[in-house]
């Protein structure tokens, strides 16, 4: 991942641009691999692990209403904890990243590894992605991680 997050830094120092994460499934992994990369305080705004859902709503503002209705795992969540990251952070670009890492948890509606992944910028509306990934706890957490940063070059591209 160290030249993936090169390739987002590079796009946010050409934009004058900070990045901020919204974990709950990776619980910091994103975060931890972006200030792996040297430099990465040009460019790293904050981190929210918002675990649990009360953290959620206590951190990033998602909605009750929305955990409710929709669950933690839903597009629904991703997107206002994208919201809820540039609201709350000095970030251009927020990535958020809400799923089922297993062994346990899934159902037949939501299985395990399913995770949503969400990326939006500053005044823009969020874009949220569905994935479902395959493998054990930690690969699944790395898959999303992977697919959270992809996401970020994508939308800076």
């Amino acid at each position: 991942m160290p030249d993936l997050i090169s390739d987002i830094f590079s796009c946010l120092k050409d934009k004058g641009w900070k990045i901020a994460t919204a974990e709950s499934c990776t619980g910091g992994l994103i975060s931890a691999a972006i200030t792996a990369v040297p430099g990465s305080s040009a460019f790293f705004d904050r981190a929210f692990i918002t675990y649990s859902n009360e953290a959620k709503v206590q951190m990033l503002g998602v909605s009750e209403d929305i955990l409710a209705a929709h669950g933690a795992v839903s597009e629904e969540t991703a997107r206002a904890m994208v919201e809820g990251a540039l609201r709350k952070s000095l970030a251009d670009i927020a990535i958020a990243v809400t799923g089922i890492a297993g062994p346990g948890g899934g159902s037949a509606d939501k299985p395990v590894g399913l995770v949503y992944i969400g990326c939006g910028l500053r005044g823009g509306a969020a874009q949220v992605t569905r994935h479902q990934f395959e493998g054990p706890r930690d690969s699944v957490r790395e898959q999303s991680a992977a697919a959270a940063l992809n996401r970020a070059l994508l939308l800076l591209r």
